[in-house]
């Protein structure tokens, strides 16, 4: 009868895989995949799954790609994921002569795990390289020493999950929704809790904010700008707006010890008509506003509400409209959908089932288990925040170089999170359906 693999089985097949998934890593930094355009990572993905032994490969309607590596039915099964977008290159000049689709490795200075010191390492360079294609070149390589267990006569206790999701980097997260609204229920397949190749510089990431995008409009009356005293500059009632949000309203949100404070950010103002000679009636104000688990939605706006409620009982003139944003987005296969920019804060505690055999698959490996918490926003907004599936974030990217012209990740970082993220899965296989325990 078969054996179940543990983690002493995977270490005879790891590193003859090591190589071939760094130089997957260049394949997908050689491919420009801005969000709406992640049909050739996508491909990239599908044709490595095929190659190393996957099952049920397949590329949905919205463009995401699903493998699957099939263990014991009544186990847990795991998804790990990465997004396929990735932000714009920006100005060449400041890349400091790296081309960022060139997929370059070379030794460089790079900092330590703890941003403490730089250190001289081998580095793969080029836009996502830390946000997410390495992270998703070392799940991919994760899944094949998995195939290659099996291959070899072992039995799995759970199964591995590989998706790939489009749509993450403006912020809605429509991929995930997608994925998780349609494209499961329409095979018949489901998780039980997921681990992101998001940035974590090989520490275990536990939660994040949520984000929400509000329209404050003012409104007020033209006049030609020779004349301003006949009209009502809606620019001007726009002031007192802003400082209230920005002298009152902030400094009274909530904070979490782990995840810090919420926040809010106005990062966008224009009016209308726009024209010198005229005065403008309406005035667009578009805030960044950061959540947290212990928040709601209907009362996040309410404070924006309240805010230009305490100016209009003063100022019979002063109008005001706040709404949740709204954008359309549409896929590289052709799928429109408008949604409302919105991602659900989450986090998970150390002492939950997932969060407890991800560390002991850290520990099997001879790794230090270190904790943290991402200040910016992720696709698991949806899966954990959303559904409350159970997550964590494990990565040998760094943060600190996402979106940056210095875009890079440290390839022993990516040699280390190989090794991780099988103990993880075996770990988190070997202690069944409790790790799927809702948060």
């Amino acid at each position: 009868m078969a054996a179940y693999a543990t983690i002493e089985d995977a270490k005879k097949y790891i590193d003859e895989y090591r190589d071939d998934m760094i130089e997957f890593a260049q394949k997908l930094l050689r491919v420009k995949a801005v969000s709406g355009h992640e049909k050739g990572v996508a491909d990239l993905y599908l044709a490595e799954m095929e190659k190393l032994g996957y099952e049920d490969i397949f590329r949905d309607k919205f463009g995401n790609v699903i493998g699957l590596v099939k263990g014991d039915p009544a186990g847990p099964t795991i998804m790990y994921n990465s997004h396929m977008d990735h932000v714009d290159e920006g100005d060449l000049a400041n890349w400091e002569g790296y081309d960022p689709y060139g997929g370059l490795k070379d030794i460089c200075e790079v900092d330590n795990q703890e941003k403490t010191a730089k250190e001289k390492a081998e580095c793969l360079h080029g836009r996502a390289a830390s946000d997410v294609k390495s992270g998703g070149a070392v799940q991919i390589y994760c899944g094949a020493v998995l195939a290659r267990l099996k291959k070899e006569g072992f039995k799995l206790k759970g199964t591995f999950m590989f998706t790939g999701v489009v749509l993450e980097e403006p912020g809605e997260n429509l991929g995930m929704k997608l994925l998780n609204k349609y494209t499961f229920p329409e095979h018949g397949l489901d998780y039980d809790c997921v681990v992101s190749s998001e940035a974590t510089s090989l520490k275990l990431a536990l939660g994040h904010r949520g984000r929400l995008e509000y329209k404050a409009t003012t409104h007020g009356r033209m006049s030609h700008g020779s004349a301003p005293w006949l009209g009502i500059n809606a620019v001007y009632k726009a002031m007192p707006f802003i400082n209230k949000v920005k002298d009152e309203l902030y400094p009274s949100l909530p904070t979490d010890p782990d995840l810090g404070q919420s926040s809010i950010s106005l990062n966008i103002i224009n009016c209308l008509p726009g024209a010198l000679s005229t005065v403008p009636d309406t005035c667009n104000m578009y805030f960044d506003r950061r959540t947290l688990p212990s928040e709601d939605n209907a009362e996040v706006q309410k404070q924006f509400q309240d805010v230009a409620d305490s100016i209009a009982a003063e100022d019979p003139e002063f109008k005001c409209d706040i709404e949740v944003t709204r954008e359309a987005q549409t896929t590289y296969t052709g799928y429109t959908e408008t949604d409302e920019k919105n991602s659900y804060p989450w986090k998970i505690d150390r002492d939950h089932p997932l969060v407890q055999a991800a560390a002991e698959g850290l520990k099997n490996v001879g790794q230090e288990v270190k904790y943290t918490y991402w200040v910016f926003a992720t696709d698991l907004s949806v899966t954990a925040g959303m559904y409350h599936k159970p997550a964590v974030g494990y990565s040998p990217m760094q943060e600190q170089y996402a979106h940056t012209p210095y875009d890079k990740v440290r390839t022993d970082f990516m040699q280390t999170a190989l090794d991780g993220n099988i103990s993880i899965f075996l770990s988190a296989a070997e202690a069944g359906k409790k790790i799927g325990d809702l948060i």
